[in-house]
């Protein structure tokens, strides 16, 4: 392995990463290019994100919960992830052997940290020969056979993107499921001060929801959701779920809430069924609020979900502070997933802890990931 160089104010030992990302919306990957010291030195060099065509999407949706031809579909989207690394670097004009690690975190098909179990498929060695990269895989494992969540895990990297604005903020990812990163703004606060947790669903039930009914892949921009209604009853029962009142750290697997979002919308016009799934995605995030050592002053809100206008209305209208879209910040609000993989991958070749308890529940301050070379 080679580094990529020094930044030459700090003096600091940069690397060139690629971050790899598909999340709990099953949509597509995302791959993201940047320079980092694994500290606070983070530079963003690039971006891609290849959606999945609807039959390998199928296929995906069809081993979740550890079921079915995992090992084929394991390997198909390996080799999906291999194409996103090449369509990068050519996007960018990068030349592949100035990339010093590929952070890879695979499709989450099972998450039961409760049983000290987390399933990410993905063929590791496979990818670091395609690549001919290394890869550095399993990043969340560590954490949960130490009794960690093993999620969220990029609350270390949202330290280091807000670290310079001197004021508590919650950084929102919307994506199949909602996580925030509570991070202090006093600047002697270090990583172990911060709390991060599953917030309940982001898009994963809507998008579900719409699927079946409308035969879309999501409700573009909150369009069907804006004509409906939401019953108020039927959102109190949503949010009976006794995840809301386990303490932080937490975190869900993809389907938590699935059973019980079926019967809600039941008998409702598609409409109402998106409103109302809508609704209690932000109400989700209003409740985790009060678990909050302070208040943040500001929300940042990150993934696809800051796409949906009605969604940020109603997060606007519930939450106690304001909530503004990533890309406000100067920062690409659908990169950021996929660049802390870059920046997680940095910190696990220099053995810097990747969890910690306020973020994972894991006891200590924990480094992970598994490195696989090309060779």
């Amino acid at each position: 392995m080679t580094t990529h160089g020094d930044d030459r104010v700090s003096g600091k030992r940069t690397y060139r990463a690629i971050g790899l990302m598909s999340g709990t919306s099953m949509d597509g990957i995302d791959a993201a290019l940047i320079e980092s010291d694994g500290d606070g030195i983070v530079q963003r060099c690039g971006f891609l994100s290849t959606p999945y065509p609807d039959d390998f999407r199928a296929r995906l949706q069809s081993v979740m919960g550890e079921v079915g031809d995992i090992s084929g579909v394991a390997s198909e989207l390996t080799e999906r992830h291999a194409a996103a690394v090449s369509s990068l670097l050519a996007l960018e004009g990068v030349a592949r052997d100035s990339i010093d690690v590929i952070g890879f975190h695979g499709q989450t098909i099972l998450h039961e940290p409760e049983r000290r179990r987390t399933v990410q498929i993905g063929m590791p060695d496979l990818l670091a020969r395609e690549t001919g990269l290394p890869v550095v895989f399993d990043l969340r494992l560590a954490d949960v056979a130490a009794g960690g969540e093993g999620a969220p895990l990029v609350p270390v990297y949202h330290r280091a993107l807000t670290r310079e604005l001197g004021s508590t903020v919650a950084v929102l990812n919307l994506g199949g499921v909602g996580n925030v990163s509570w991070i202090d703004g006093n600047q002697a606060a270090g990583p172990e001060h911060m709390l991060a947790f599953d917030t309940g669903p982001a898009n994963a039930l809507v998008d579900d929801f719409v699927q079946a009914r409308r035969g879309a892949r999501f409700d573009a921009e909150g369009a069907l959701a804006a004509a409906g209604h939401v019953d108020d009853l039927r959102l109190a029962d949503l949010l009976s779920d006794p995840y809301f009142d386990k303490p932080p750290p937490k975190s869900l697997d993809r389907d938590h809430f699935v059973r019980r979002a079926k019967r809600a919308v039941e008998g409702l016009p598609d409409e109402d069924g998106a409103a109302l799934l809508t609704a209690f995605s932000a109400a989700a995030v209003a409740l985790a609020e009060r678990w909050f050592p302070h208040p943040a002053e500001q929300w940042i809100a990150c993934g696809g979900g800051r796409h949906n206008r009605v969604l940020m209305t109603m997060l606007a209208e519930r939450l106690s502070a304001p909530i503004v879209p990533a890309d406000t910040l100067g920062w690409n609000g659908d990169a950021v997933e996929a660049e802390a993989f870059a920046y997680l991958a940095i910190r696990s070749l220099q053995g810097k802890p990747l969890t910690f308890p306020g973020t994972t529940r894991v006891p200590v301050p924990l480094t992970g990931g598994t490195l696989h070379r090309p060779d």
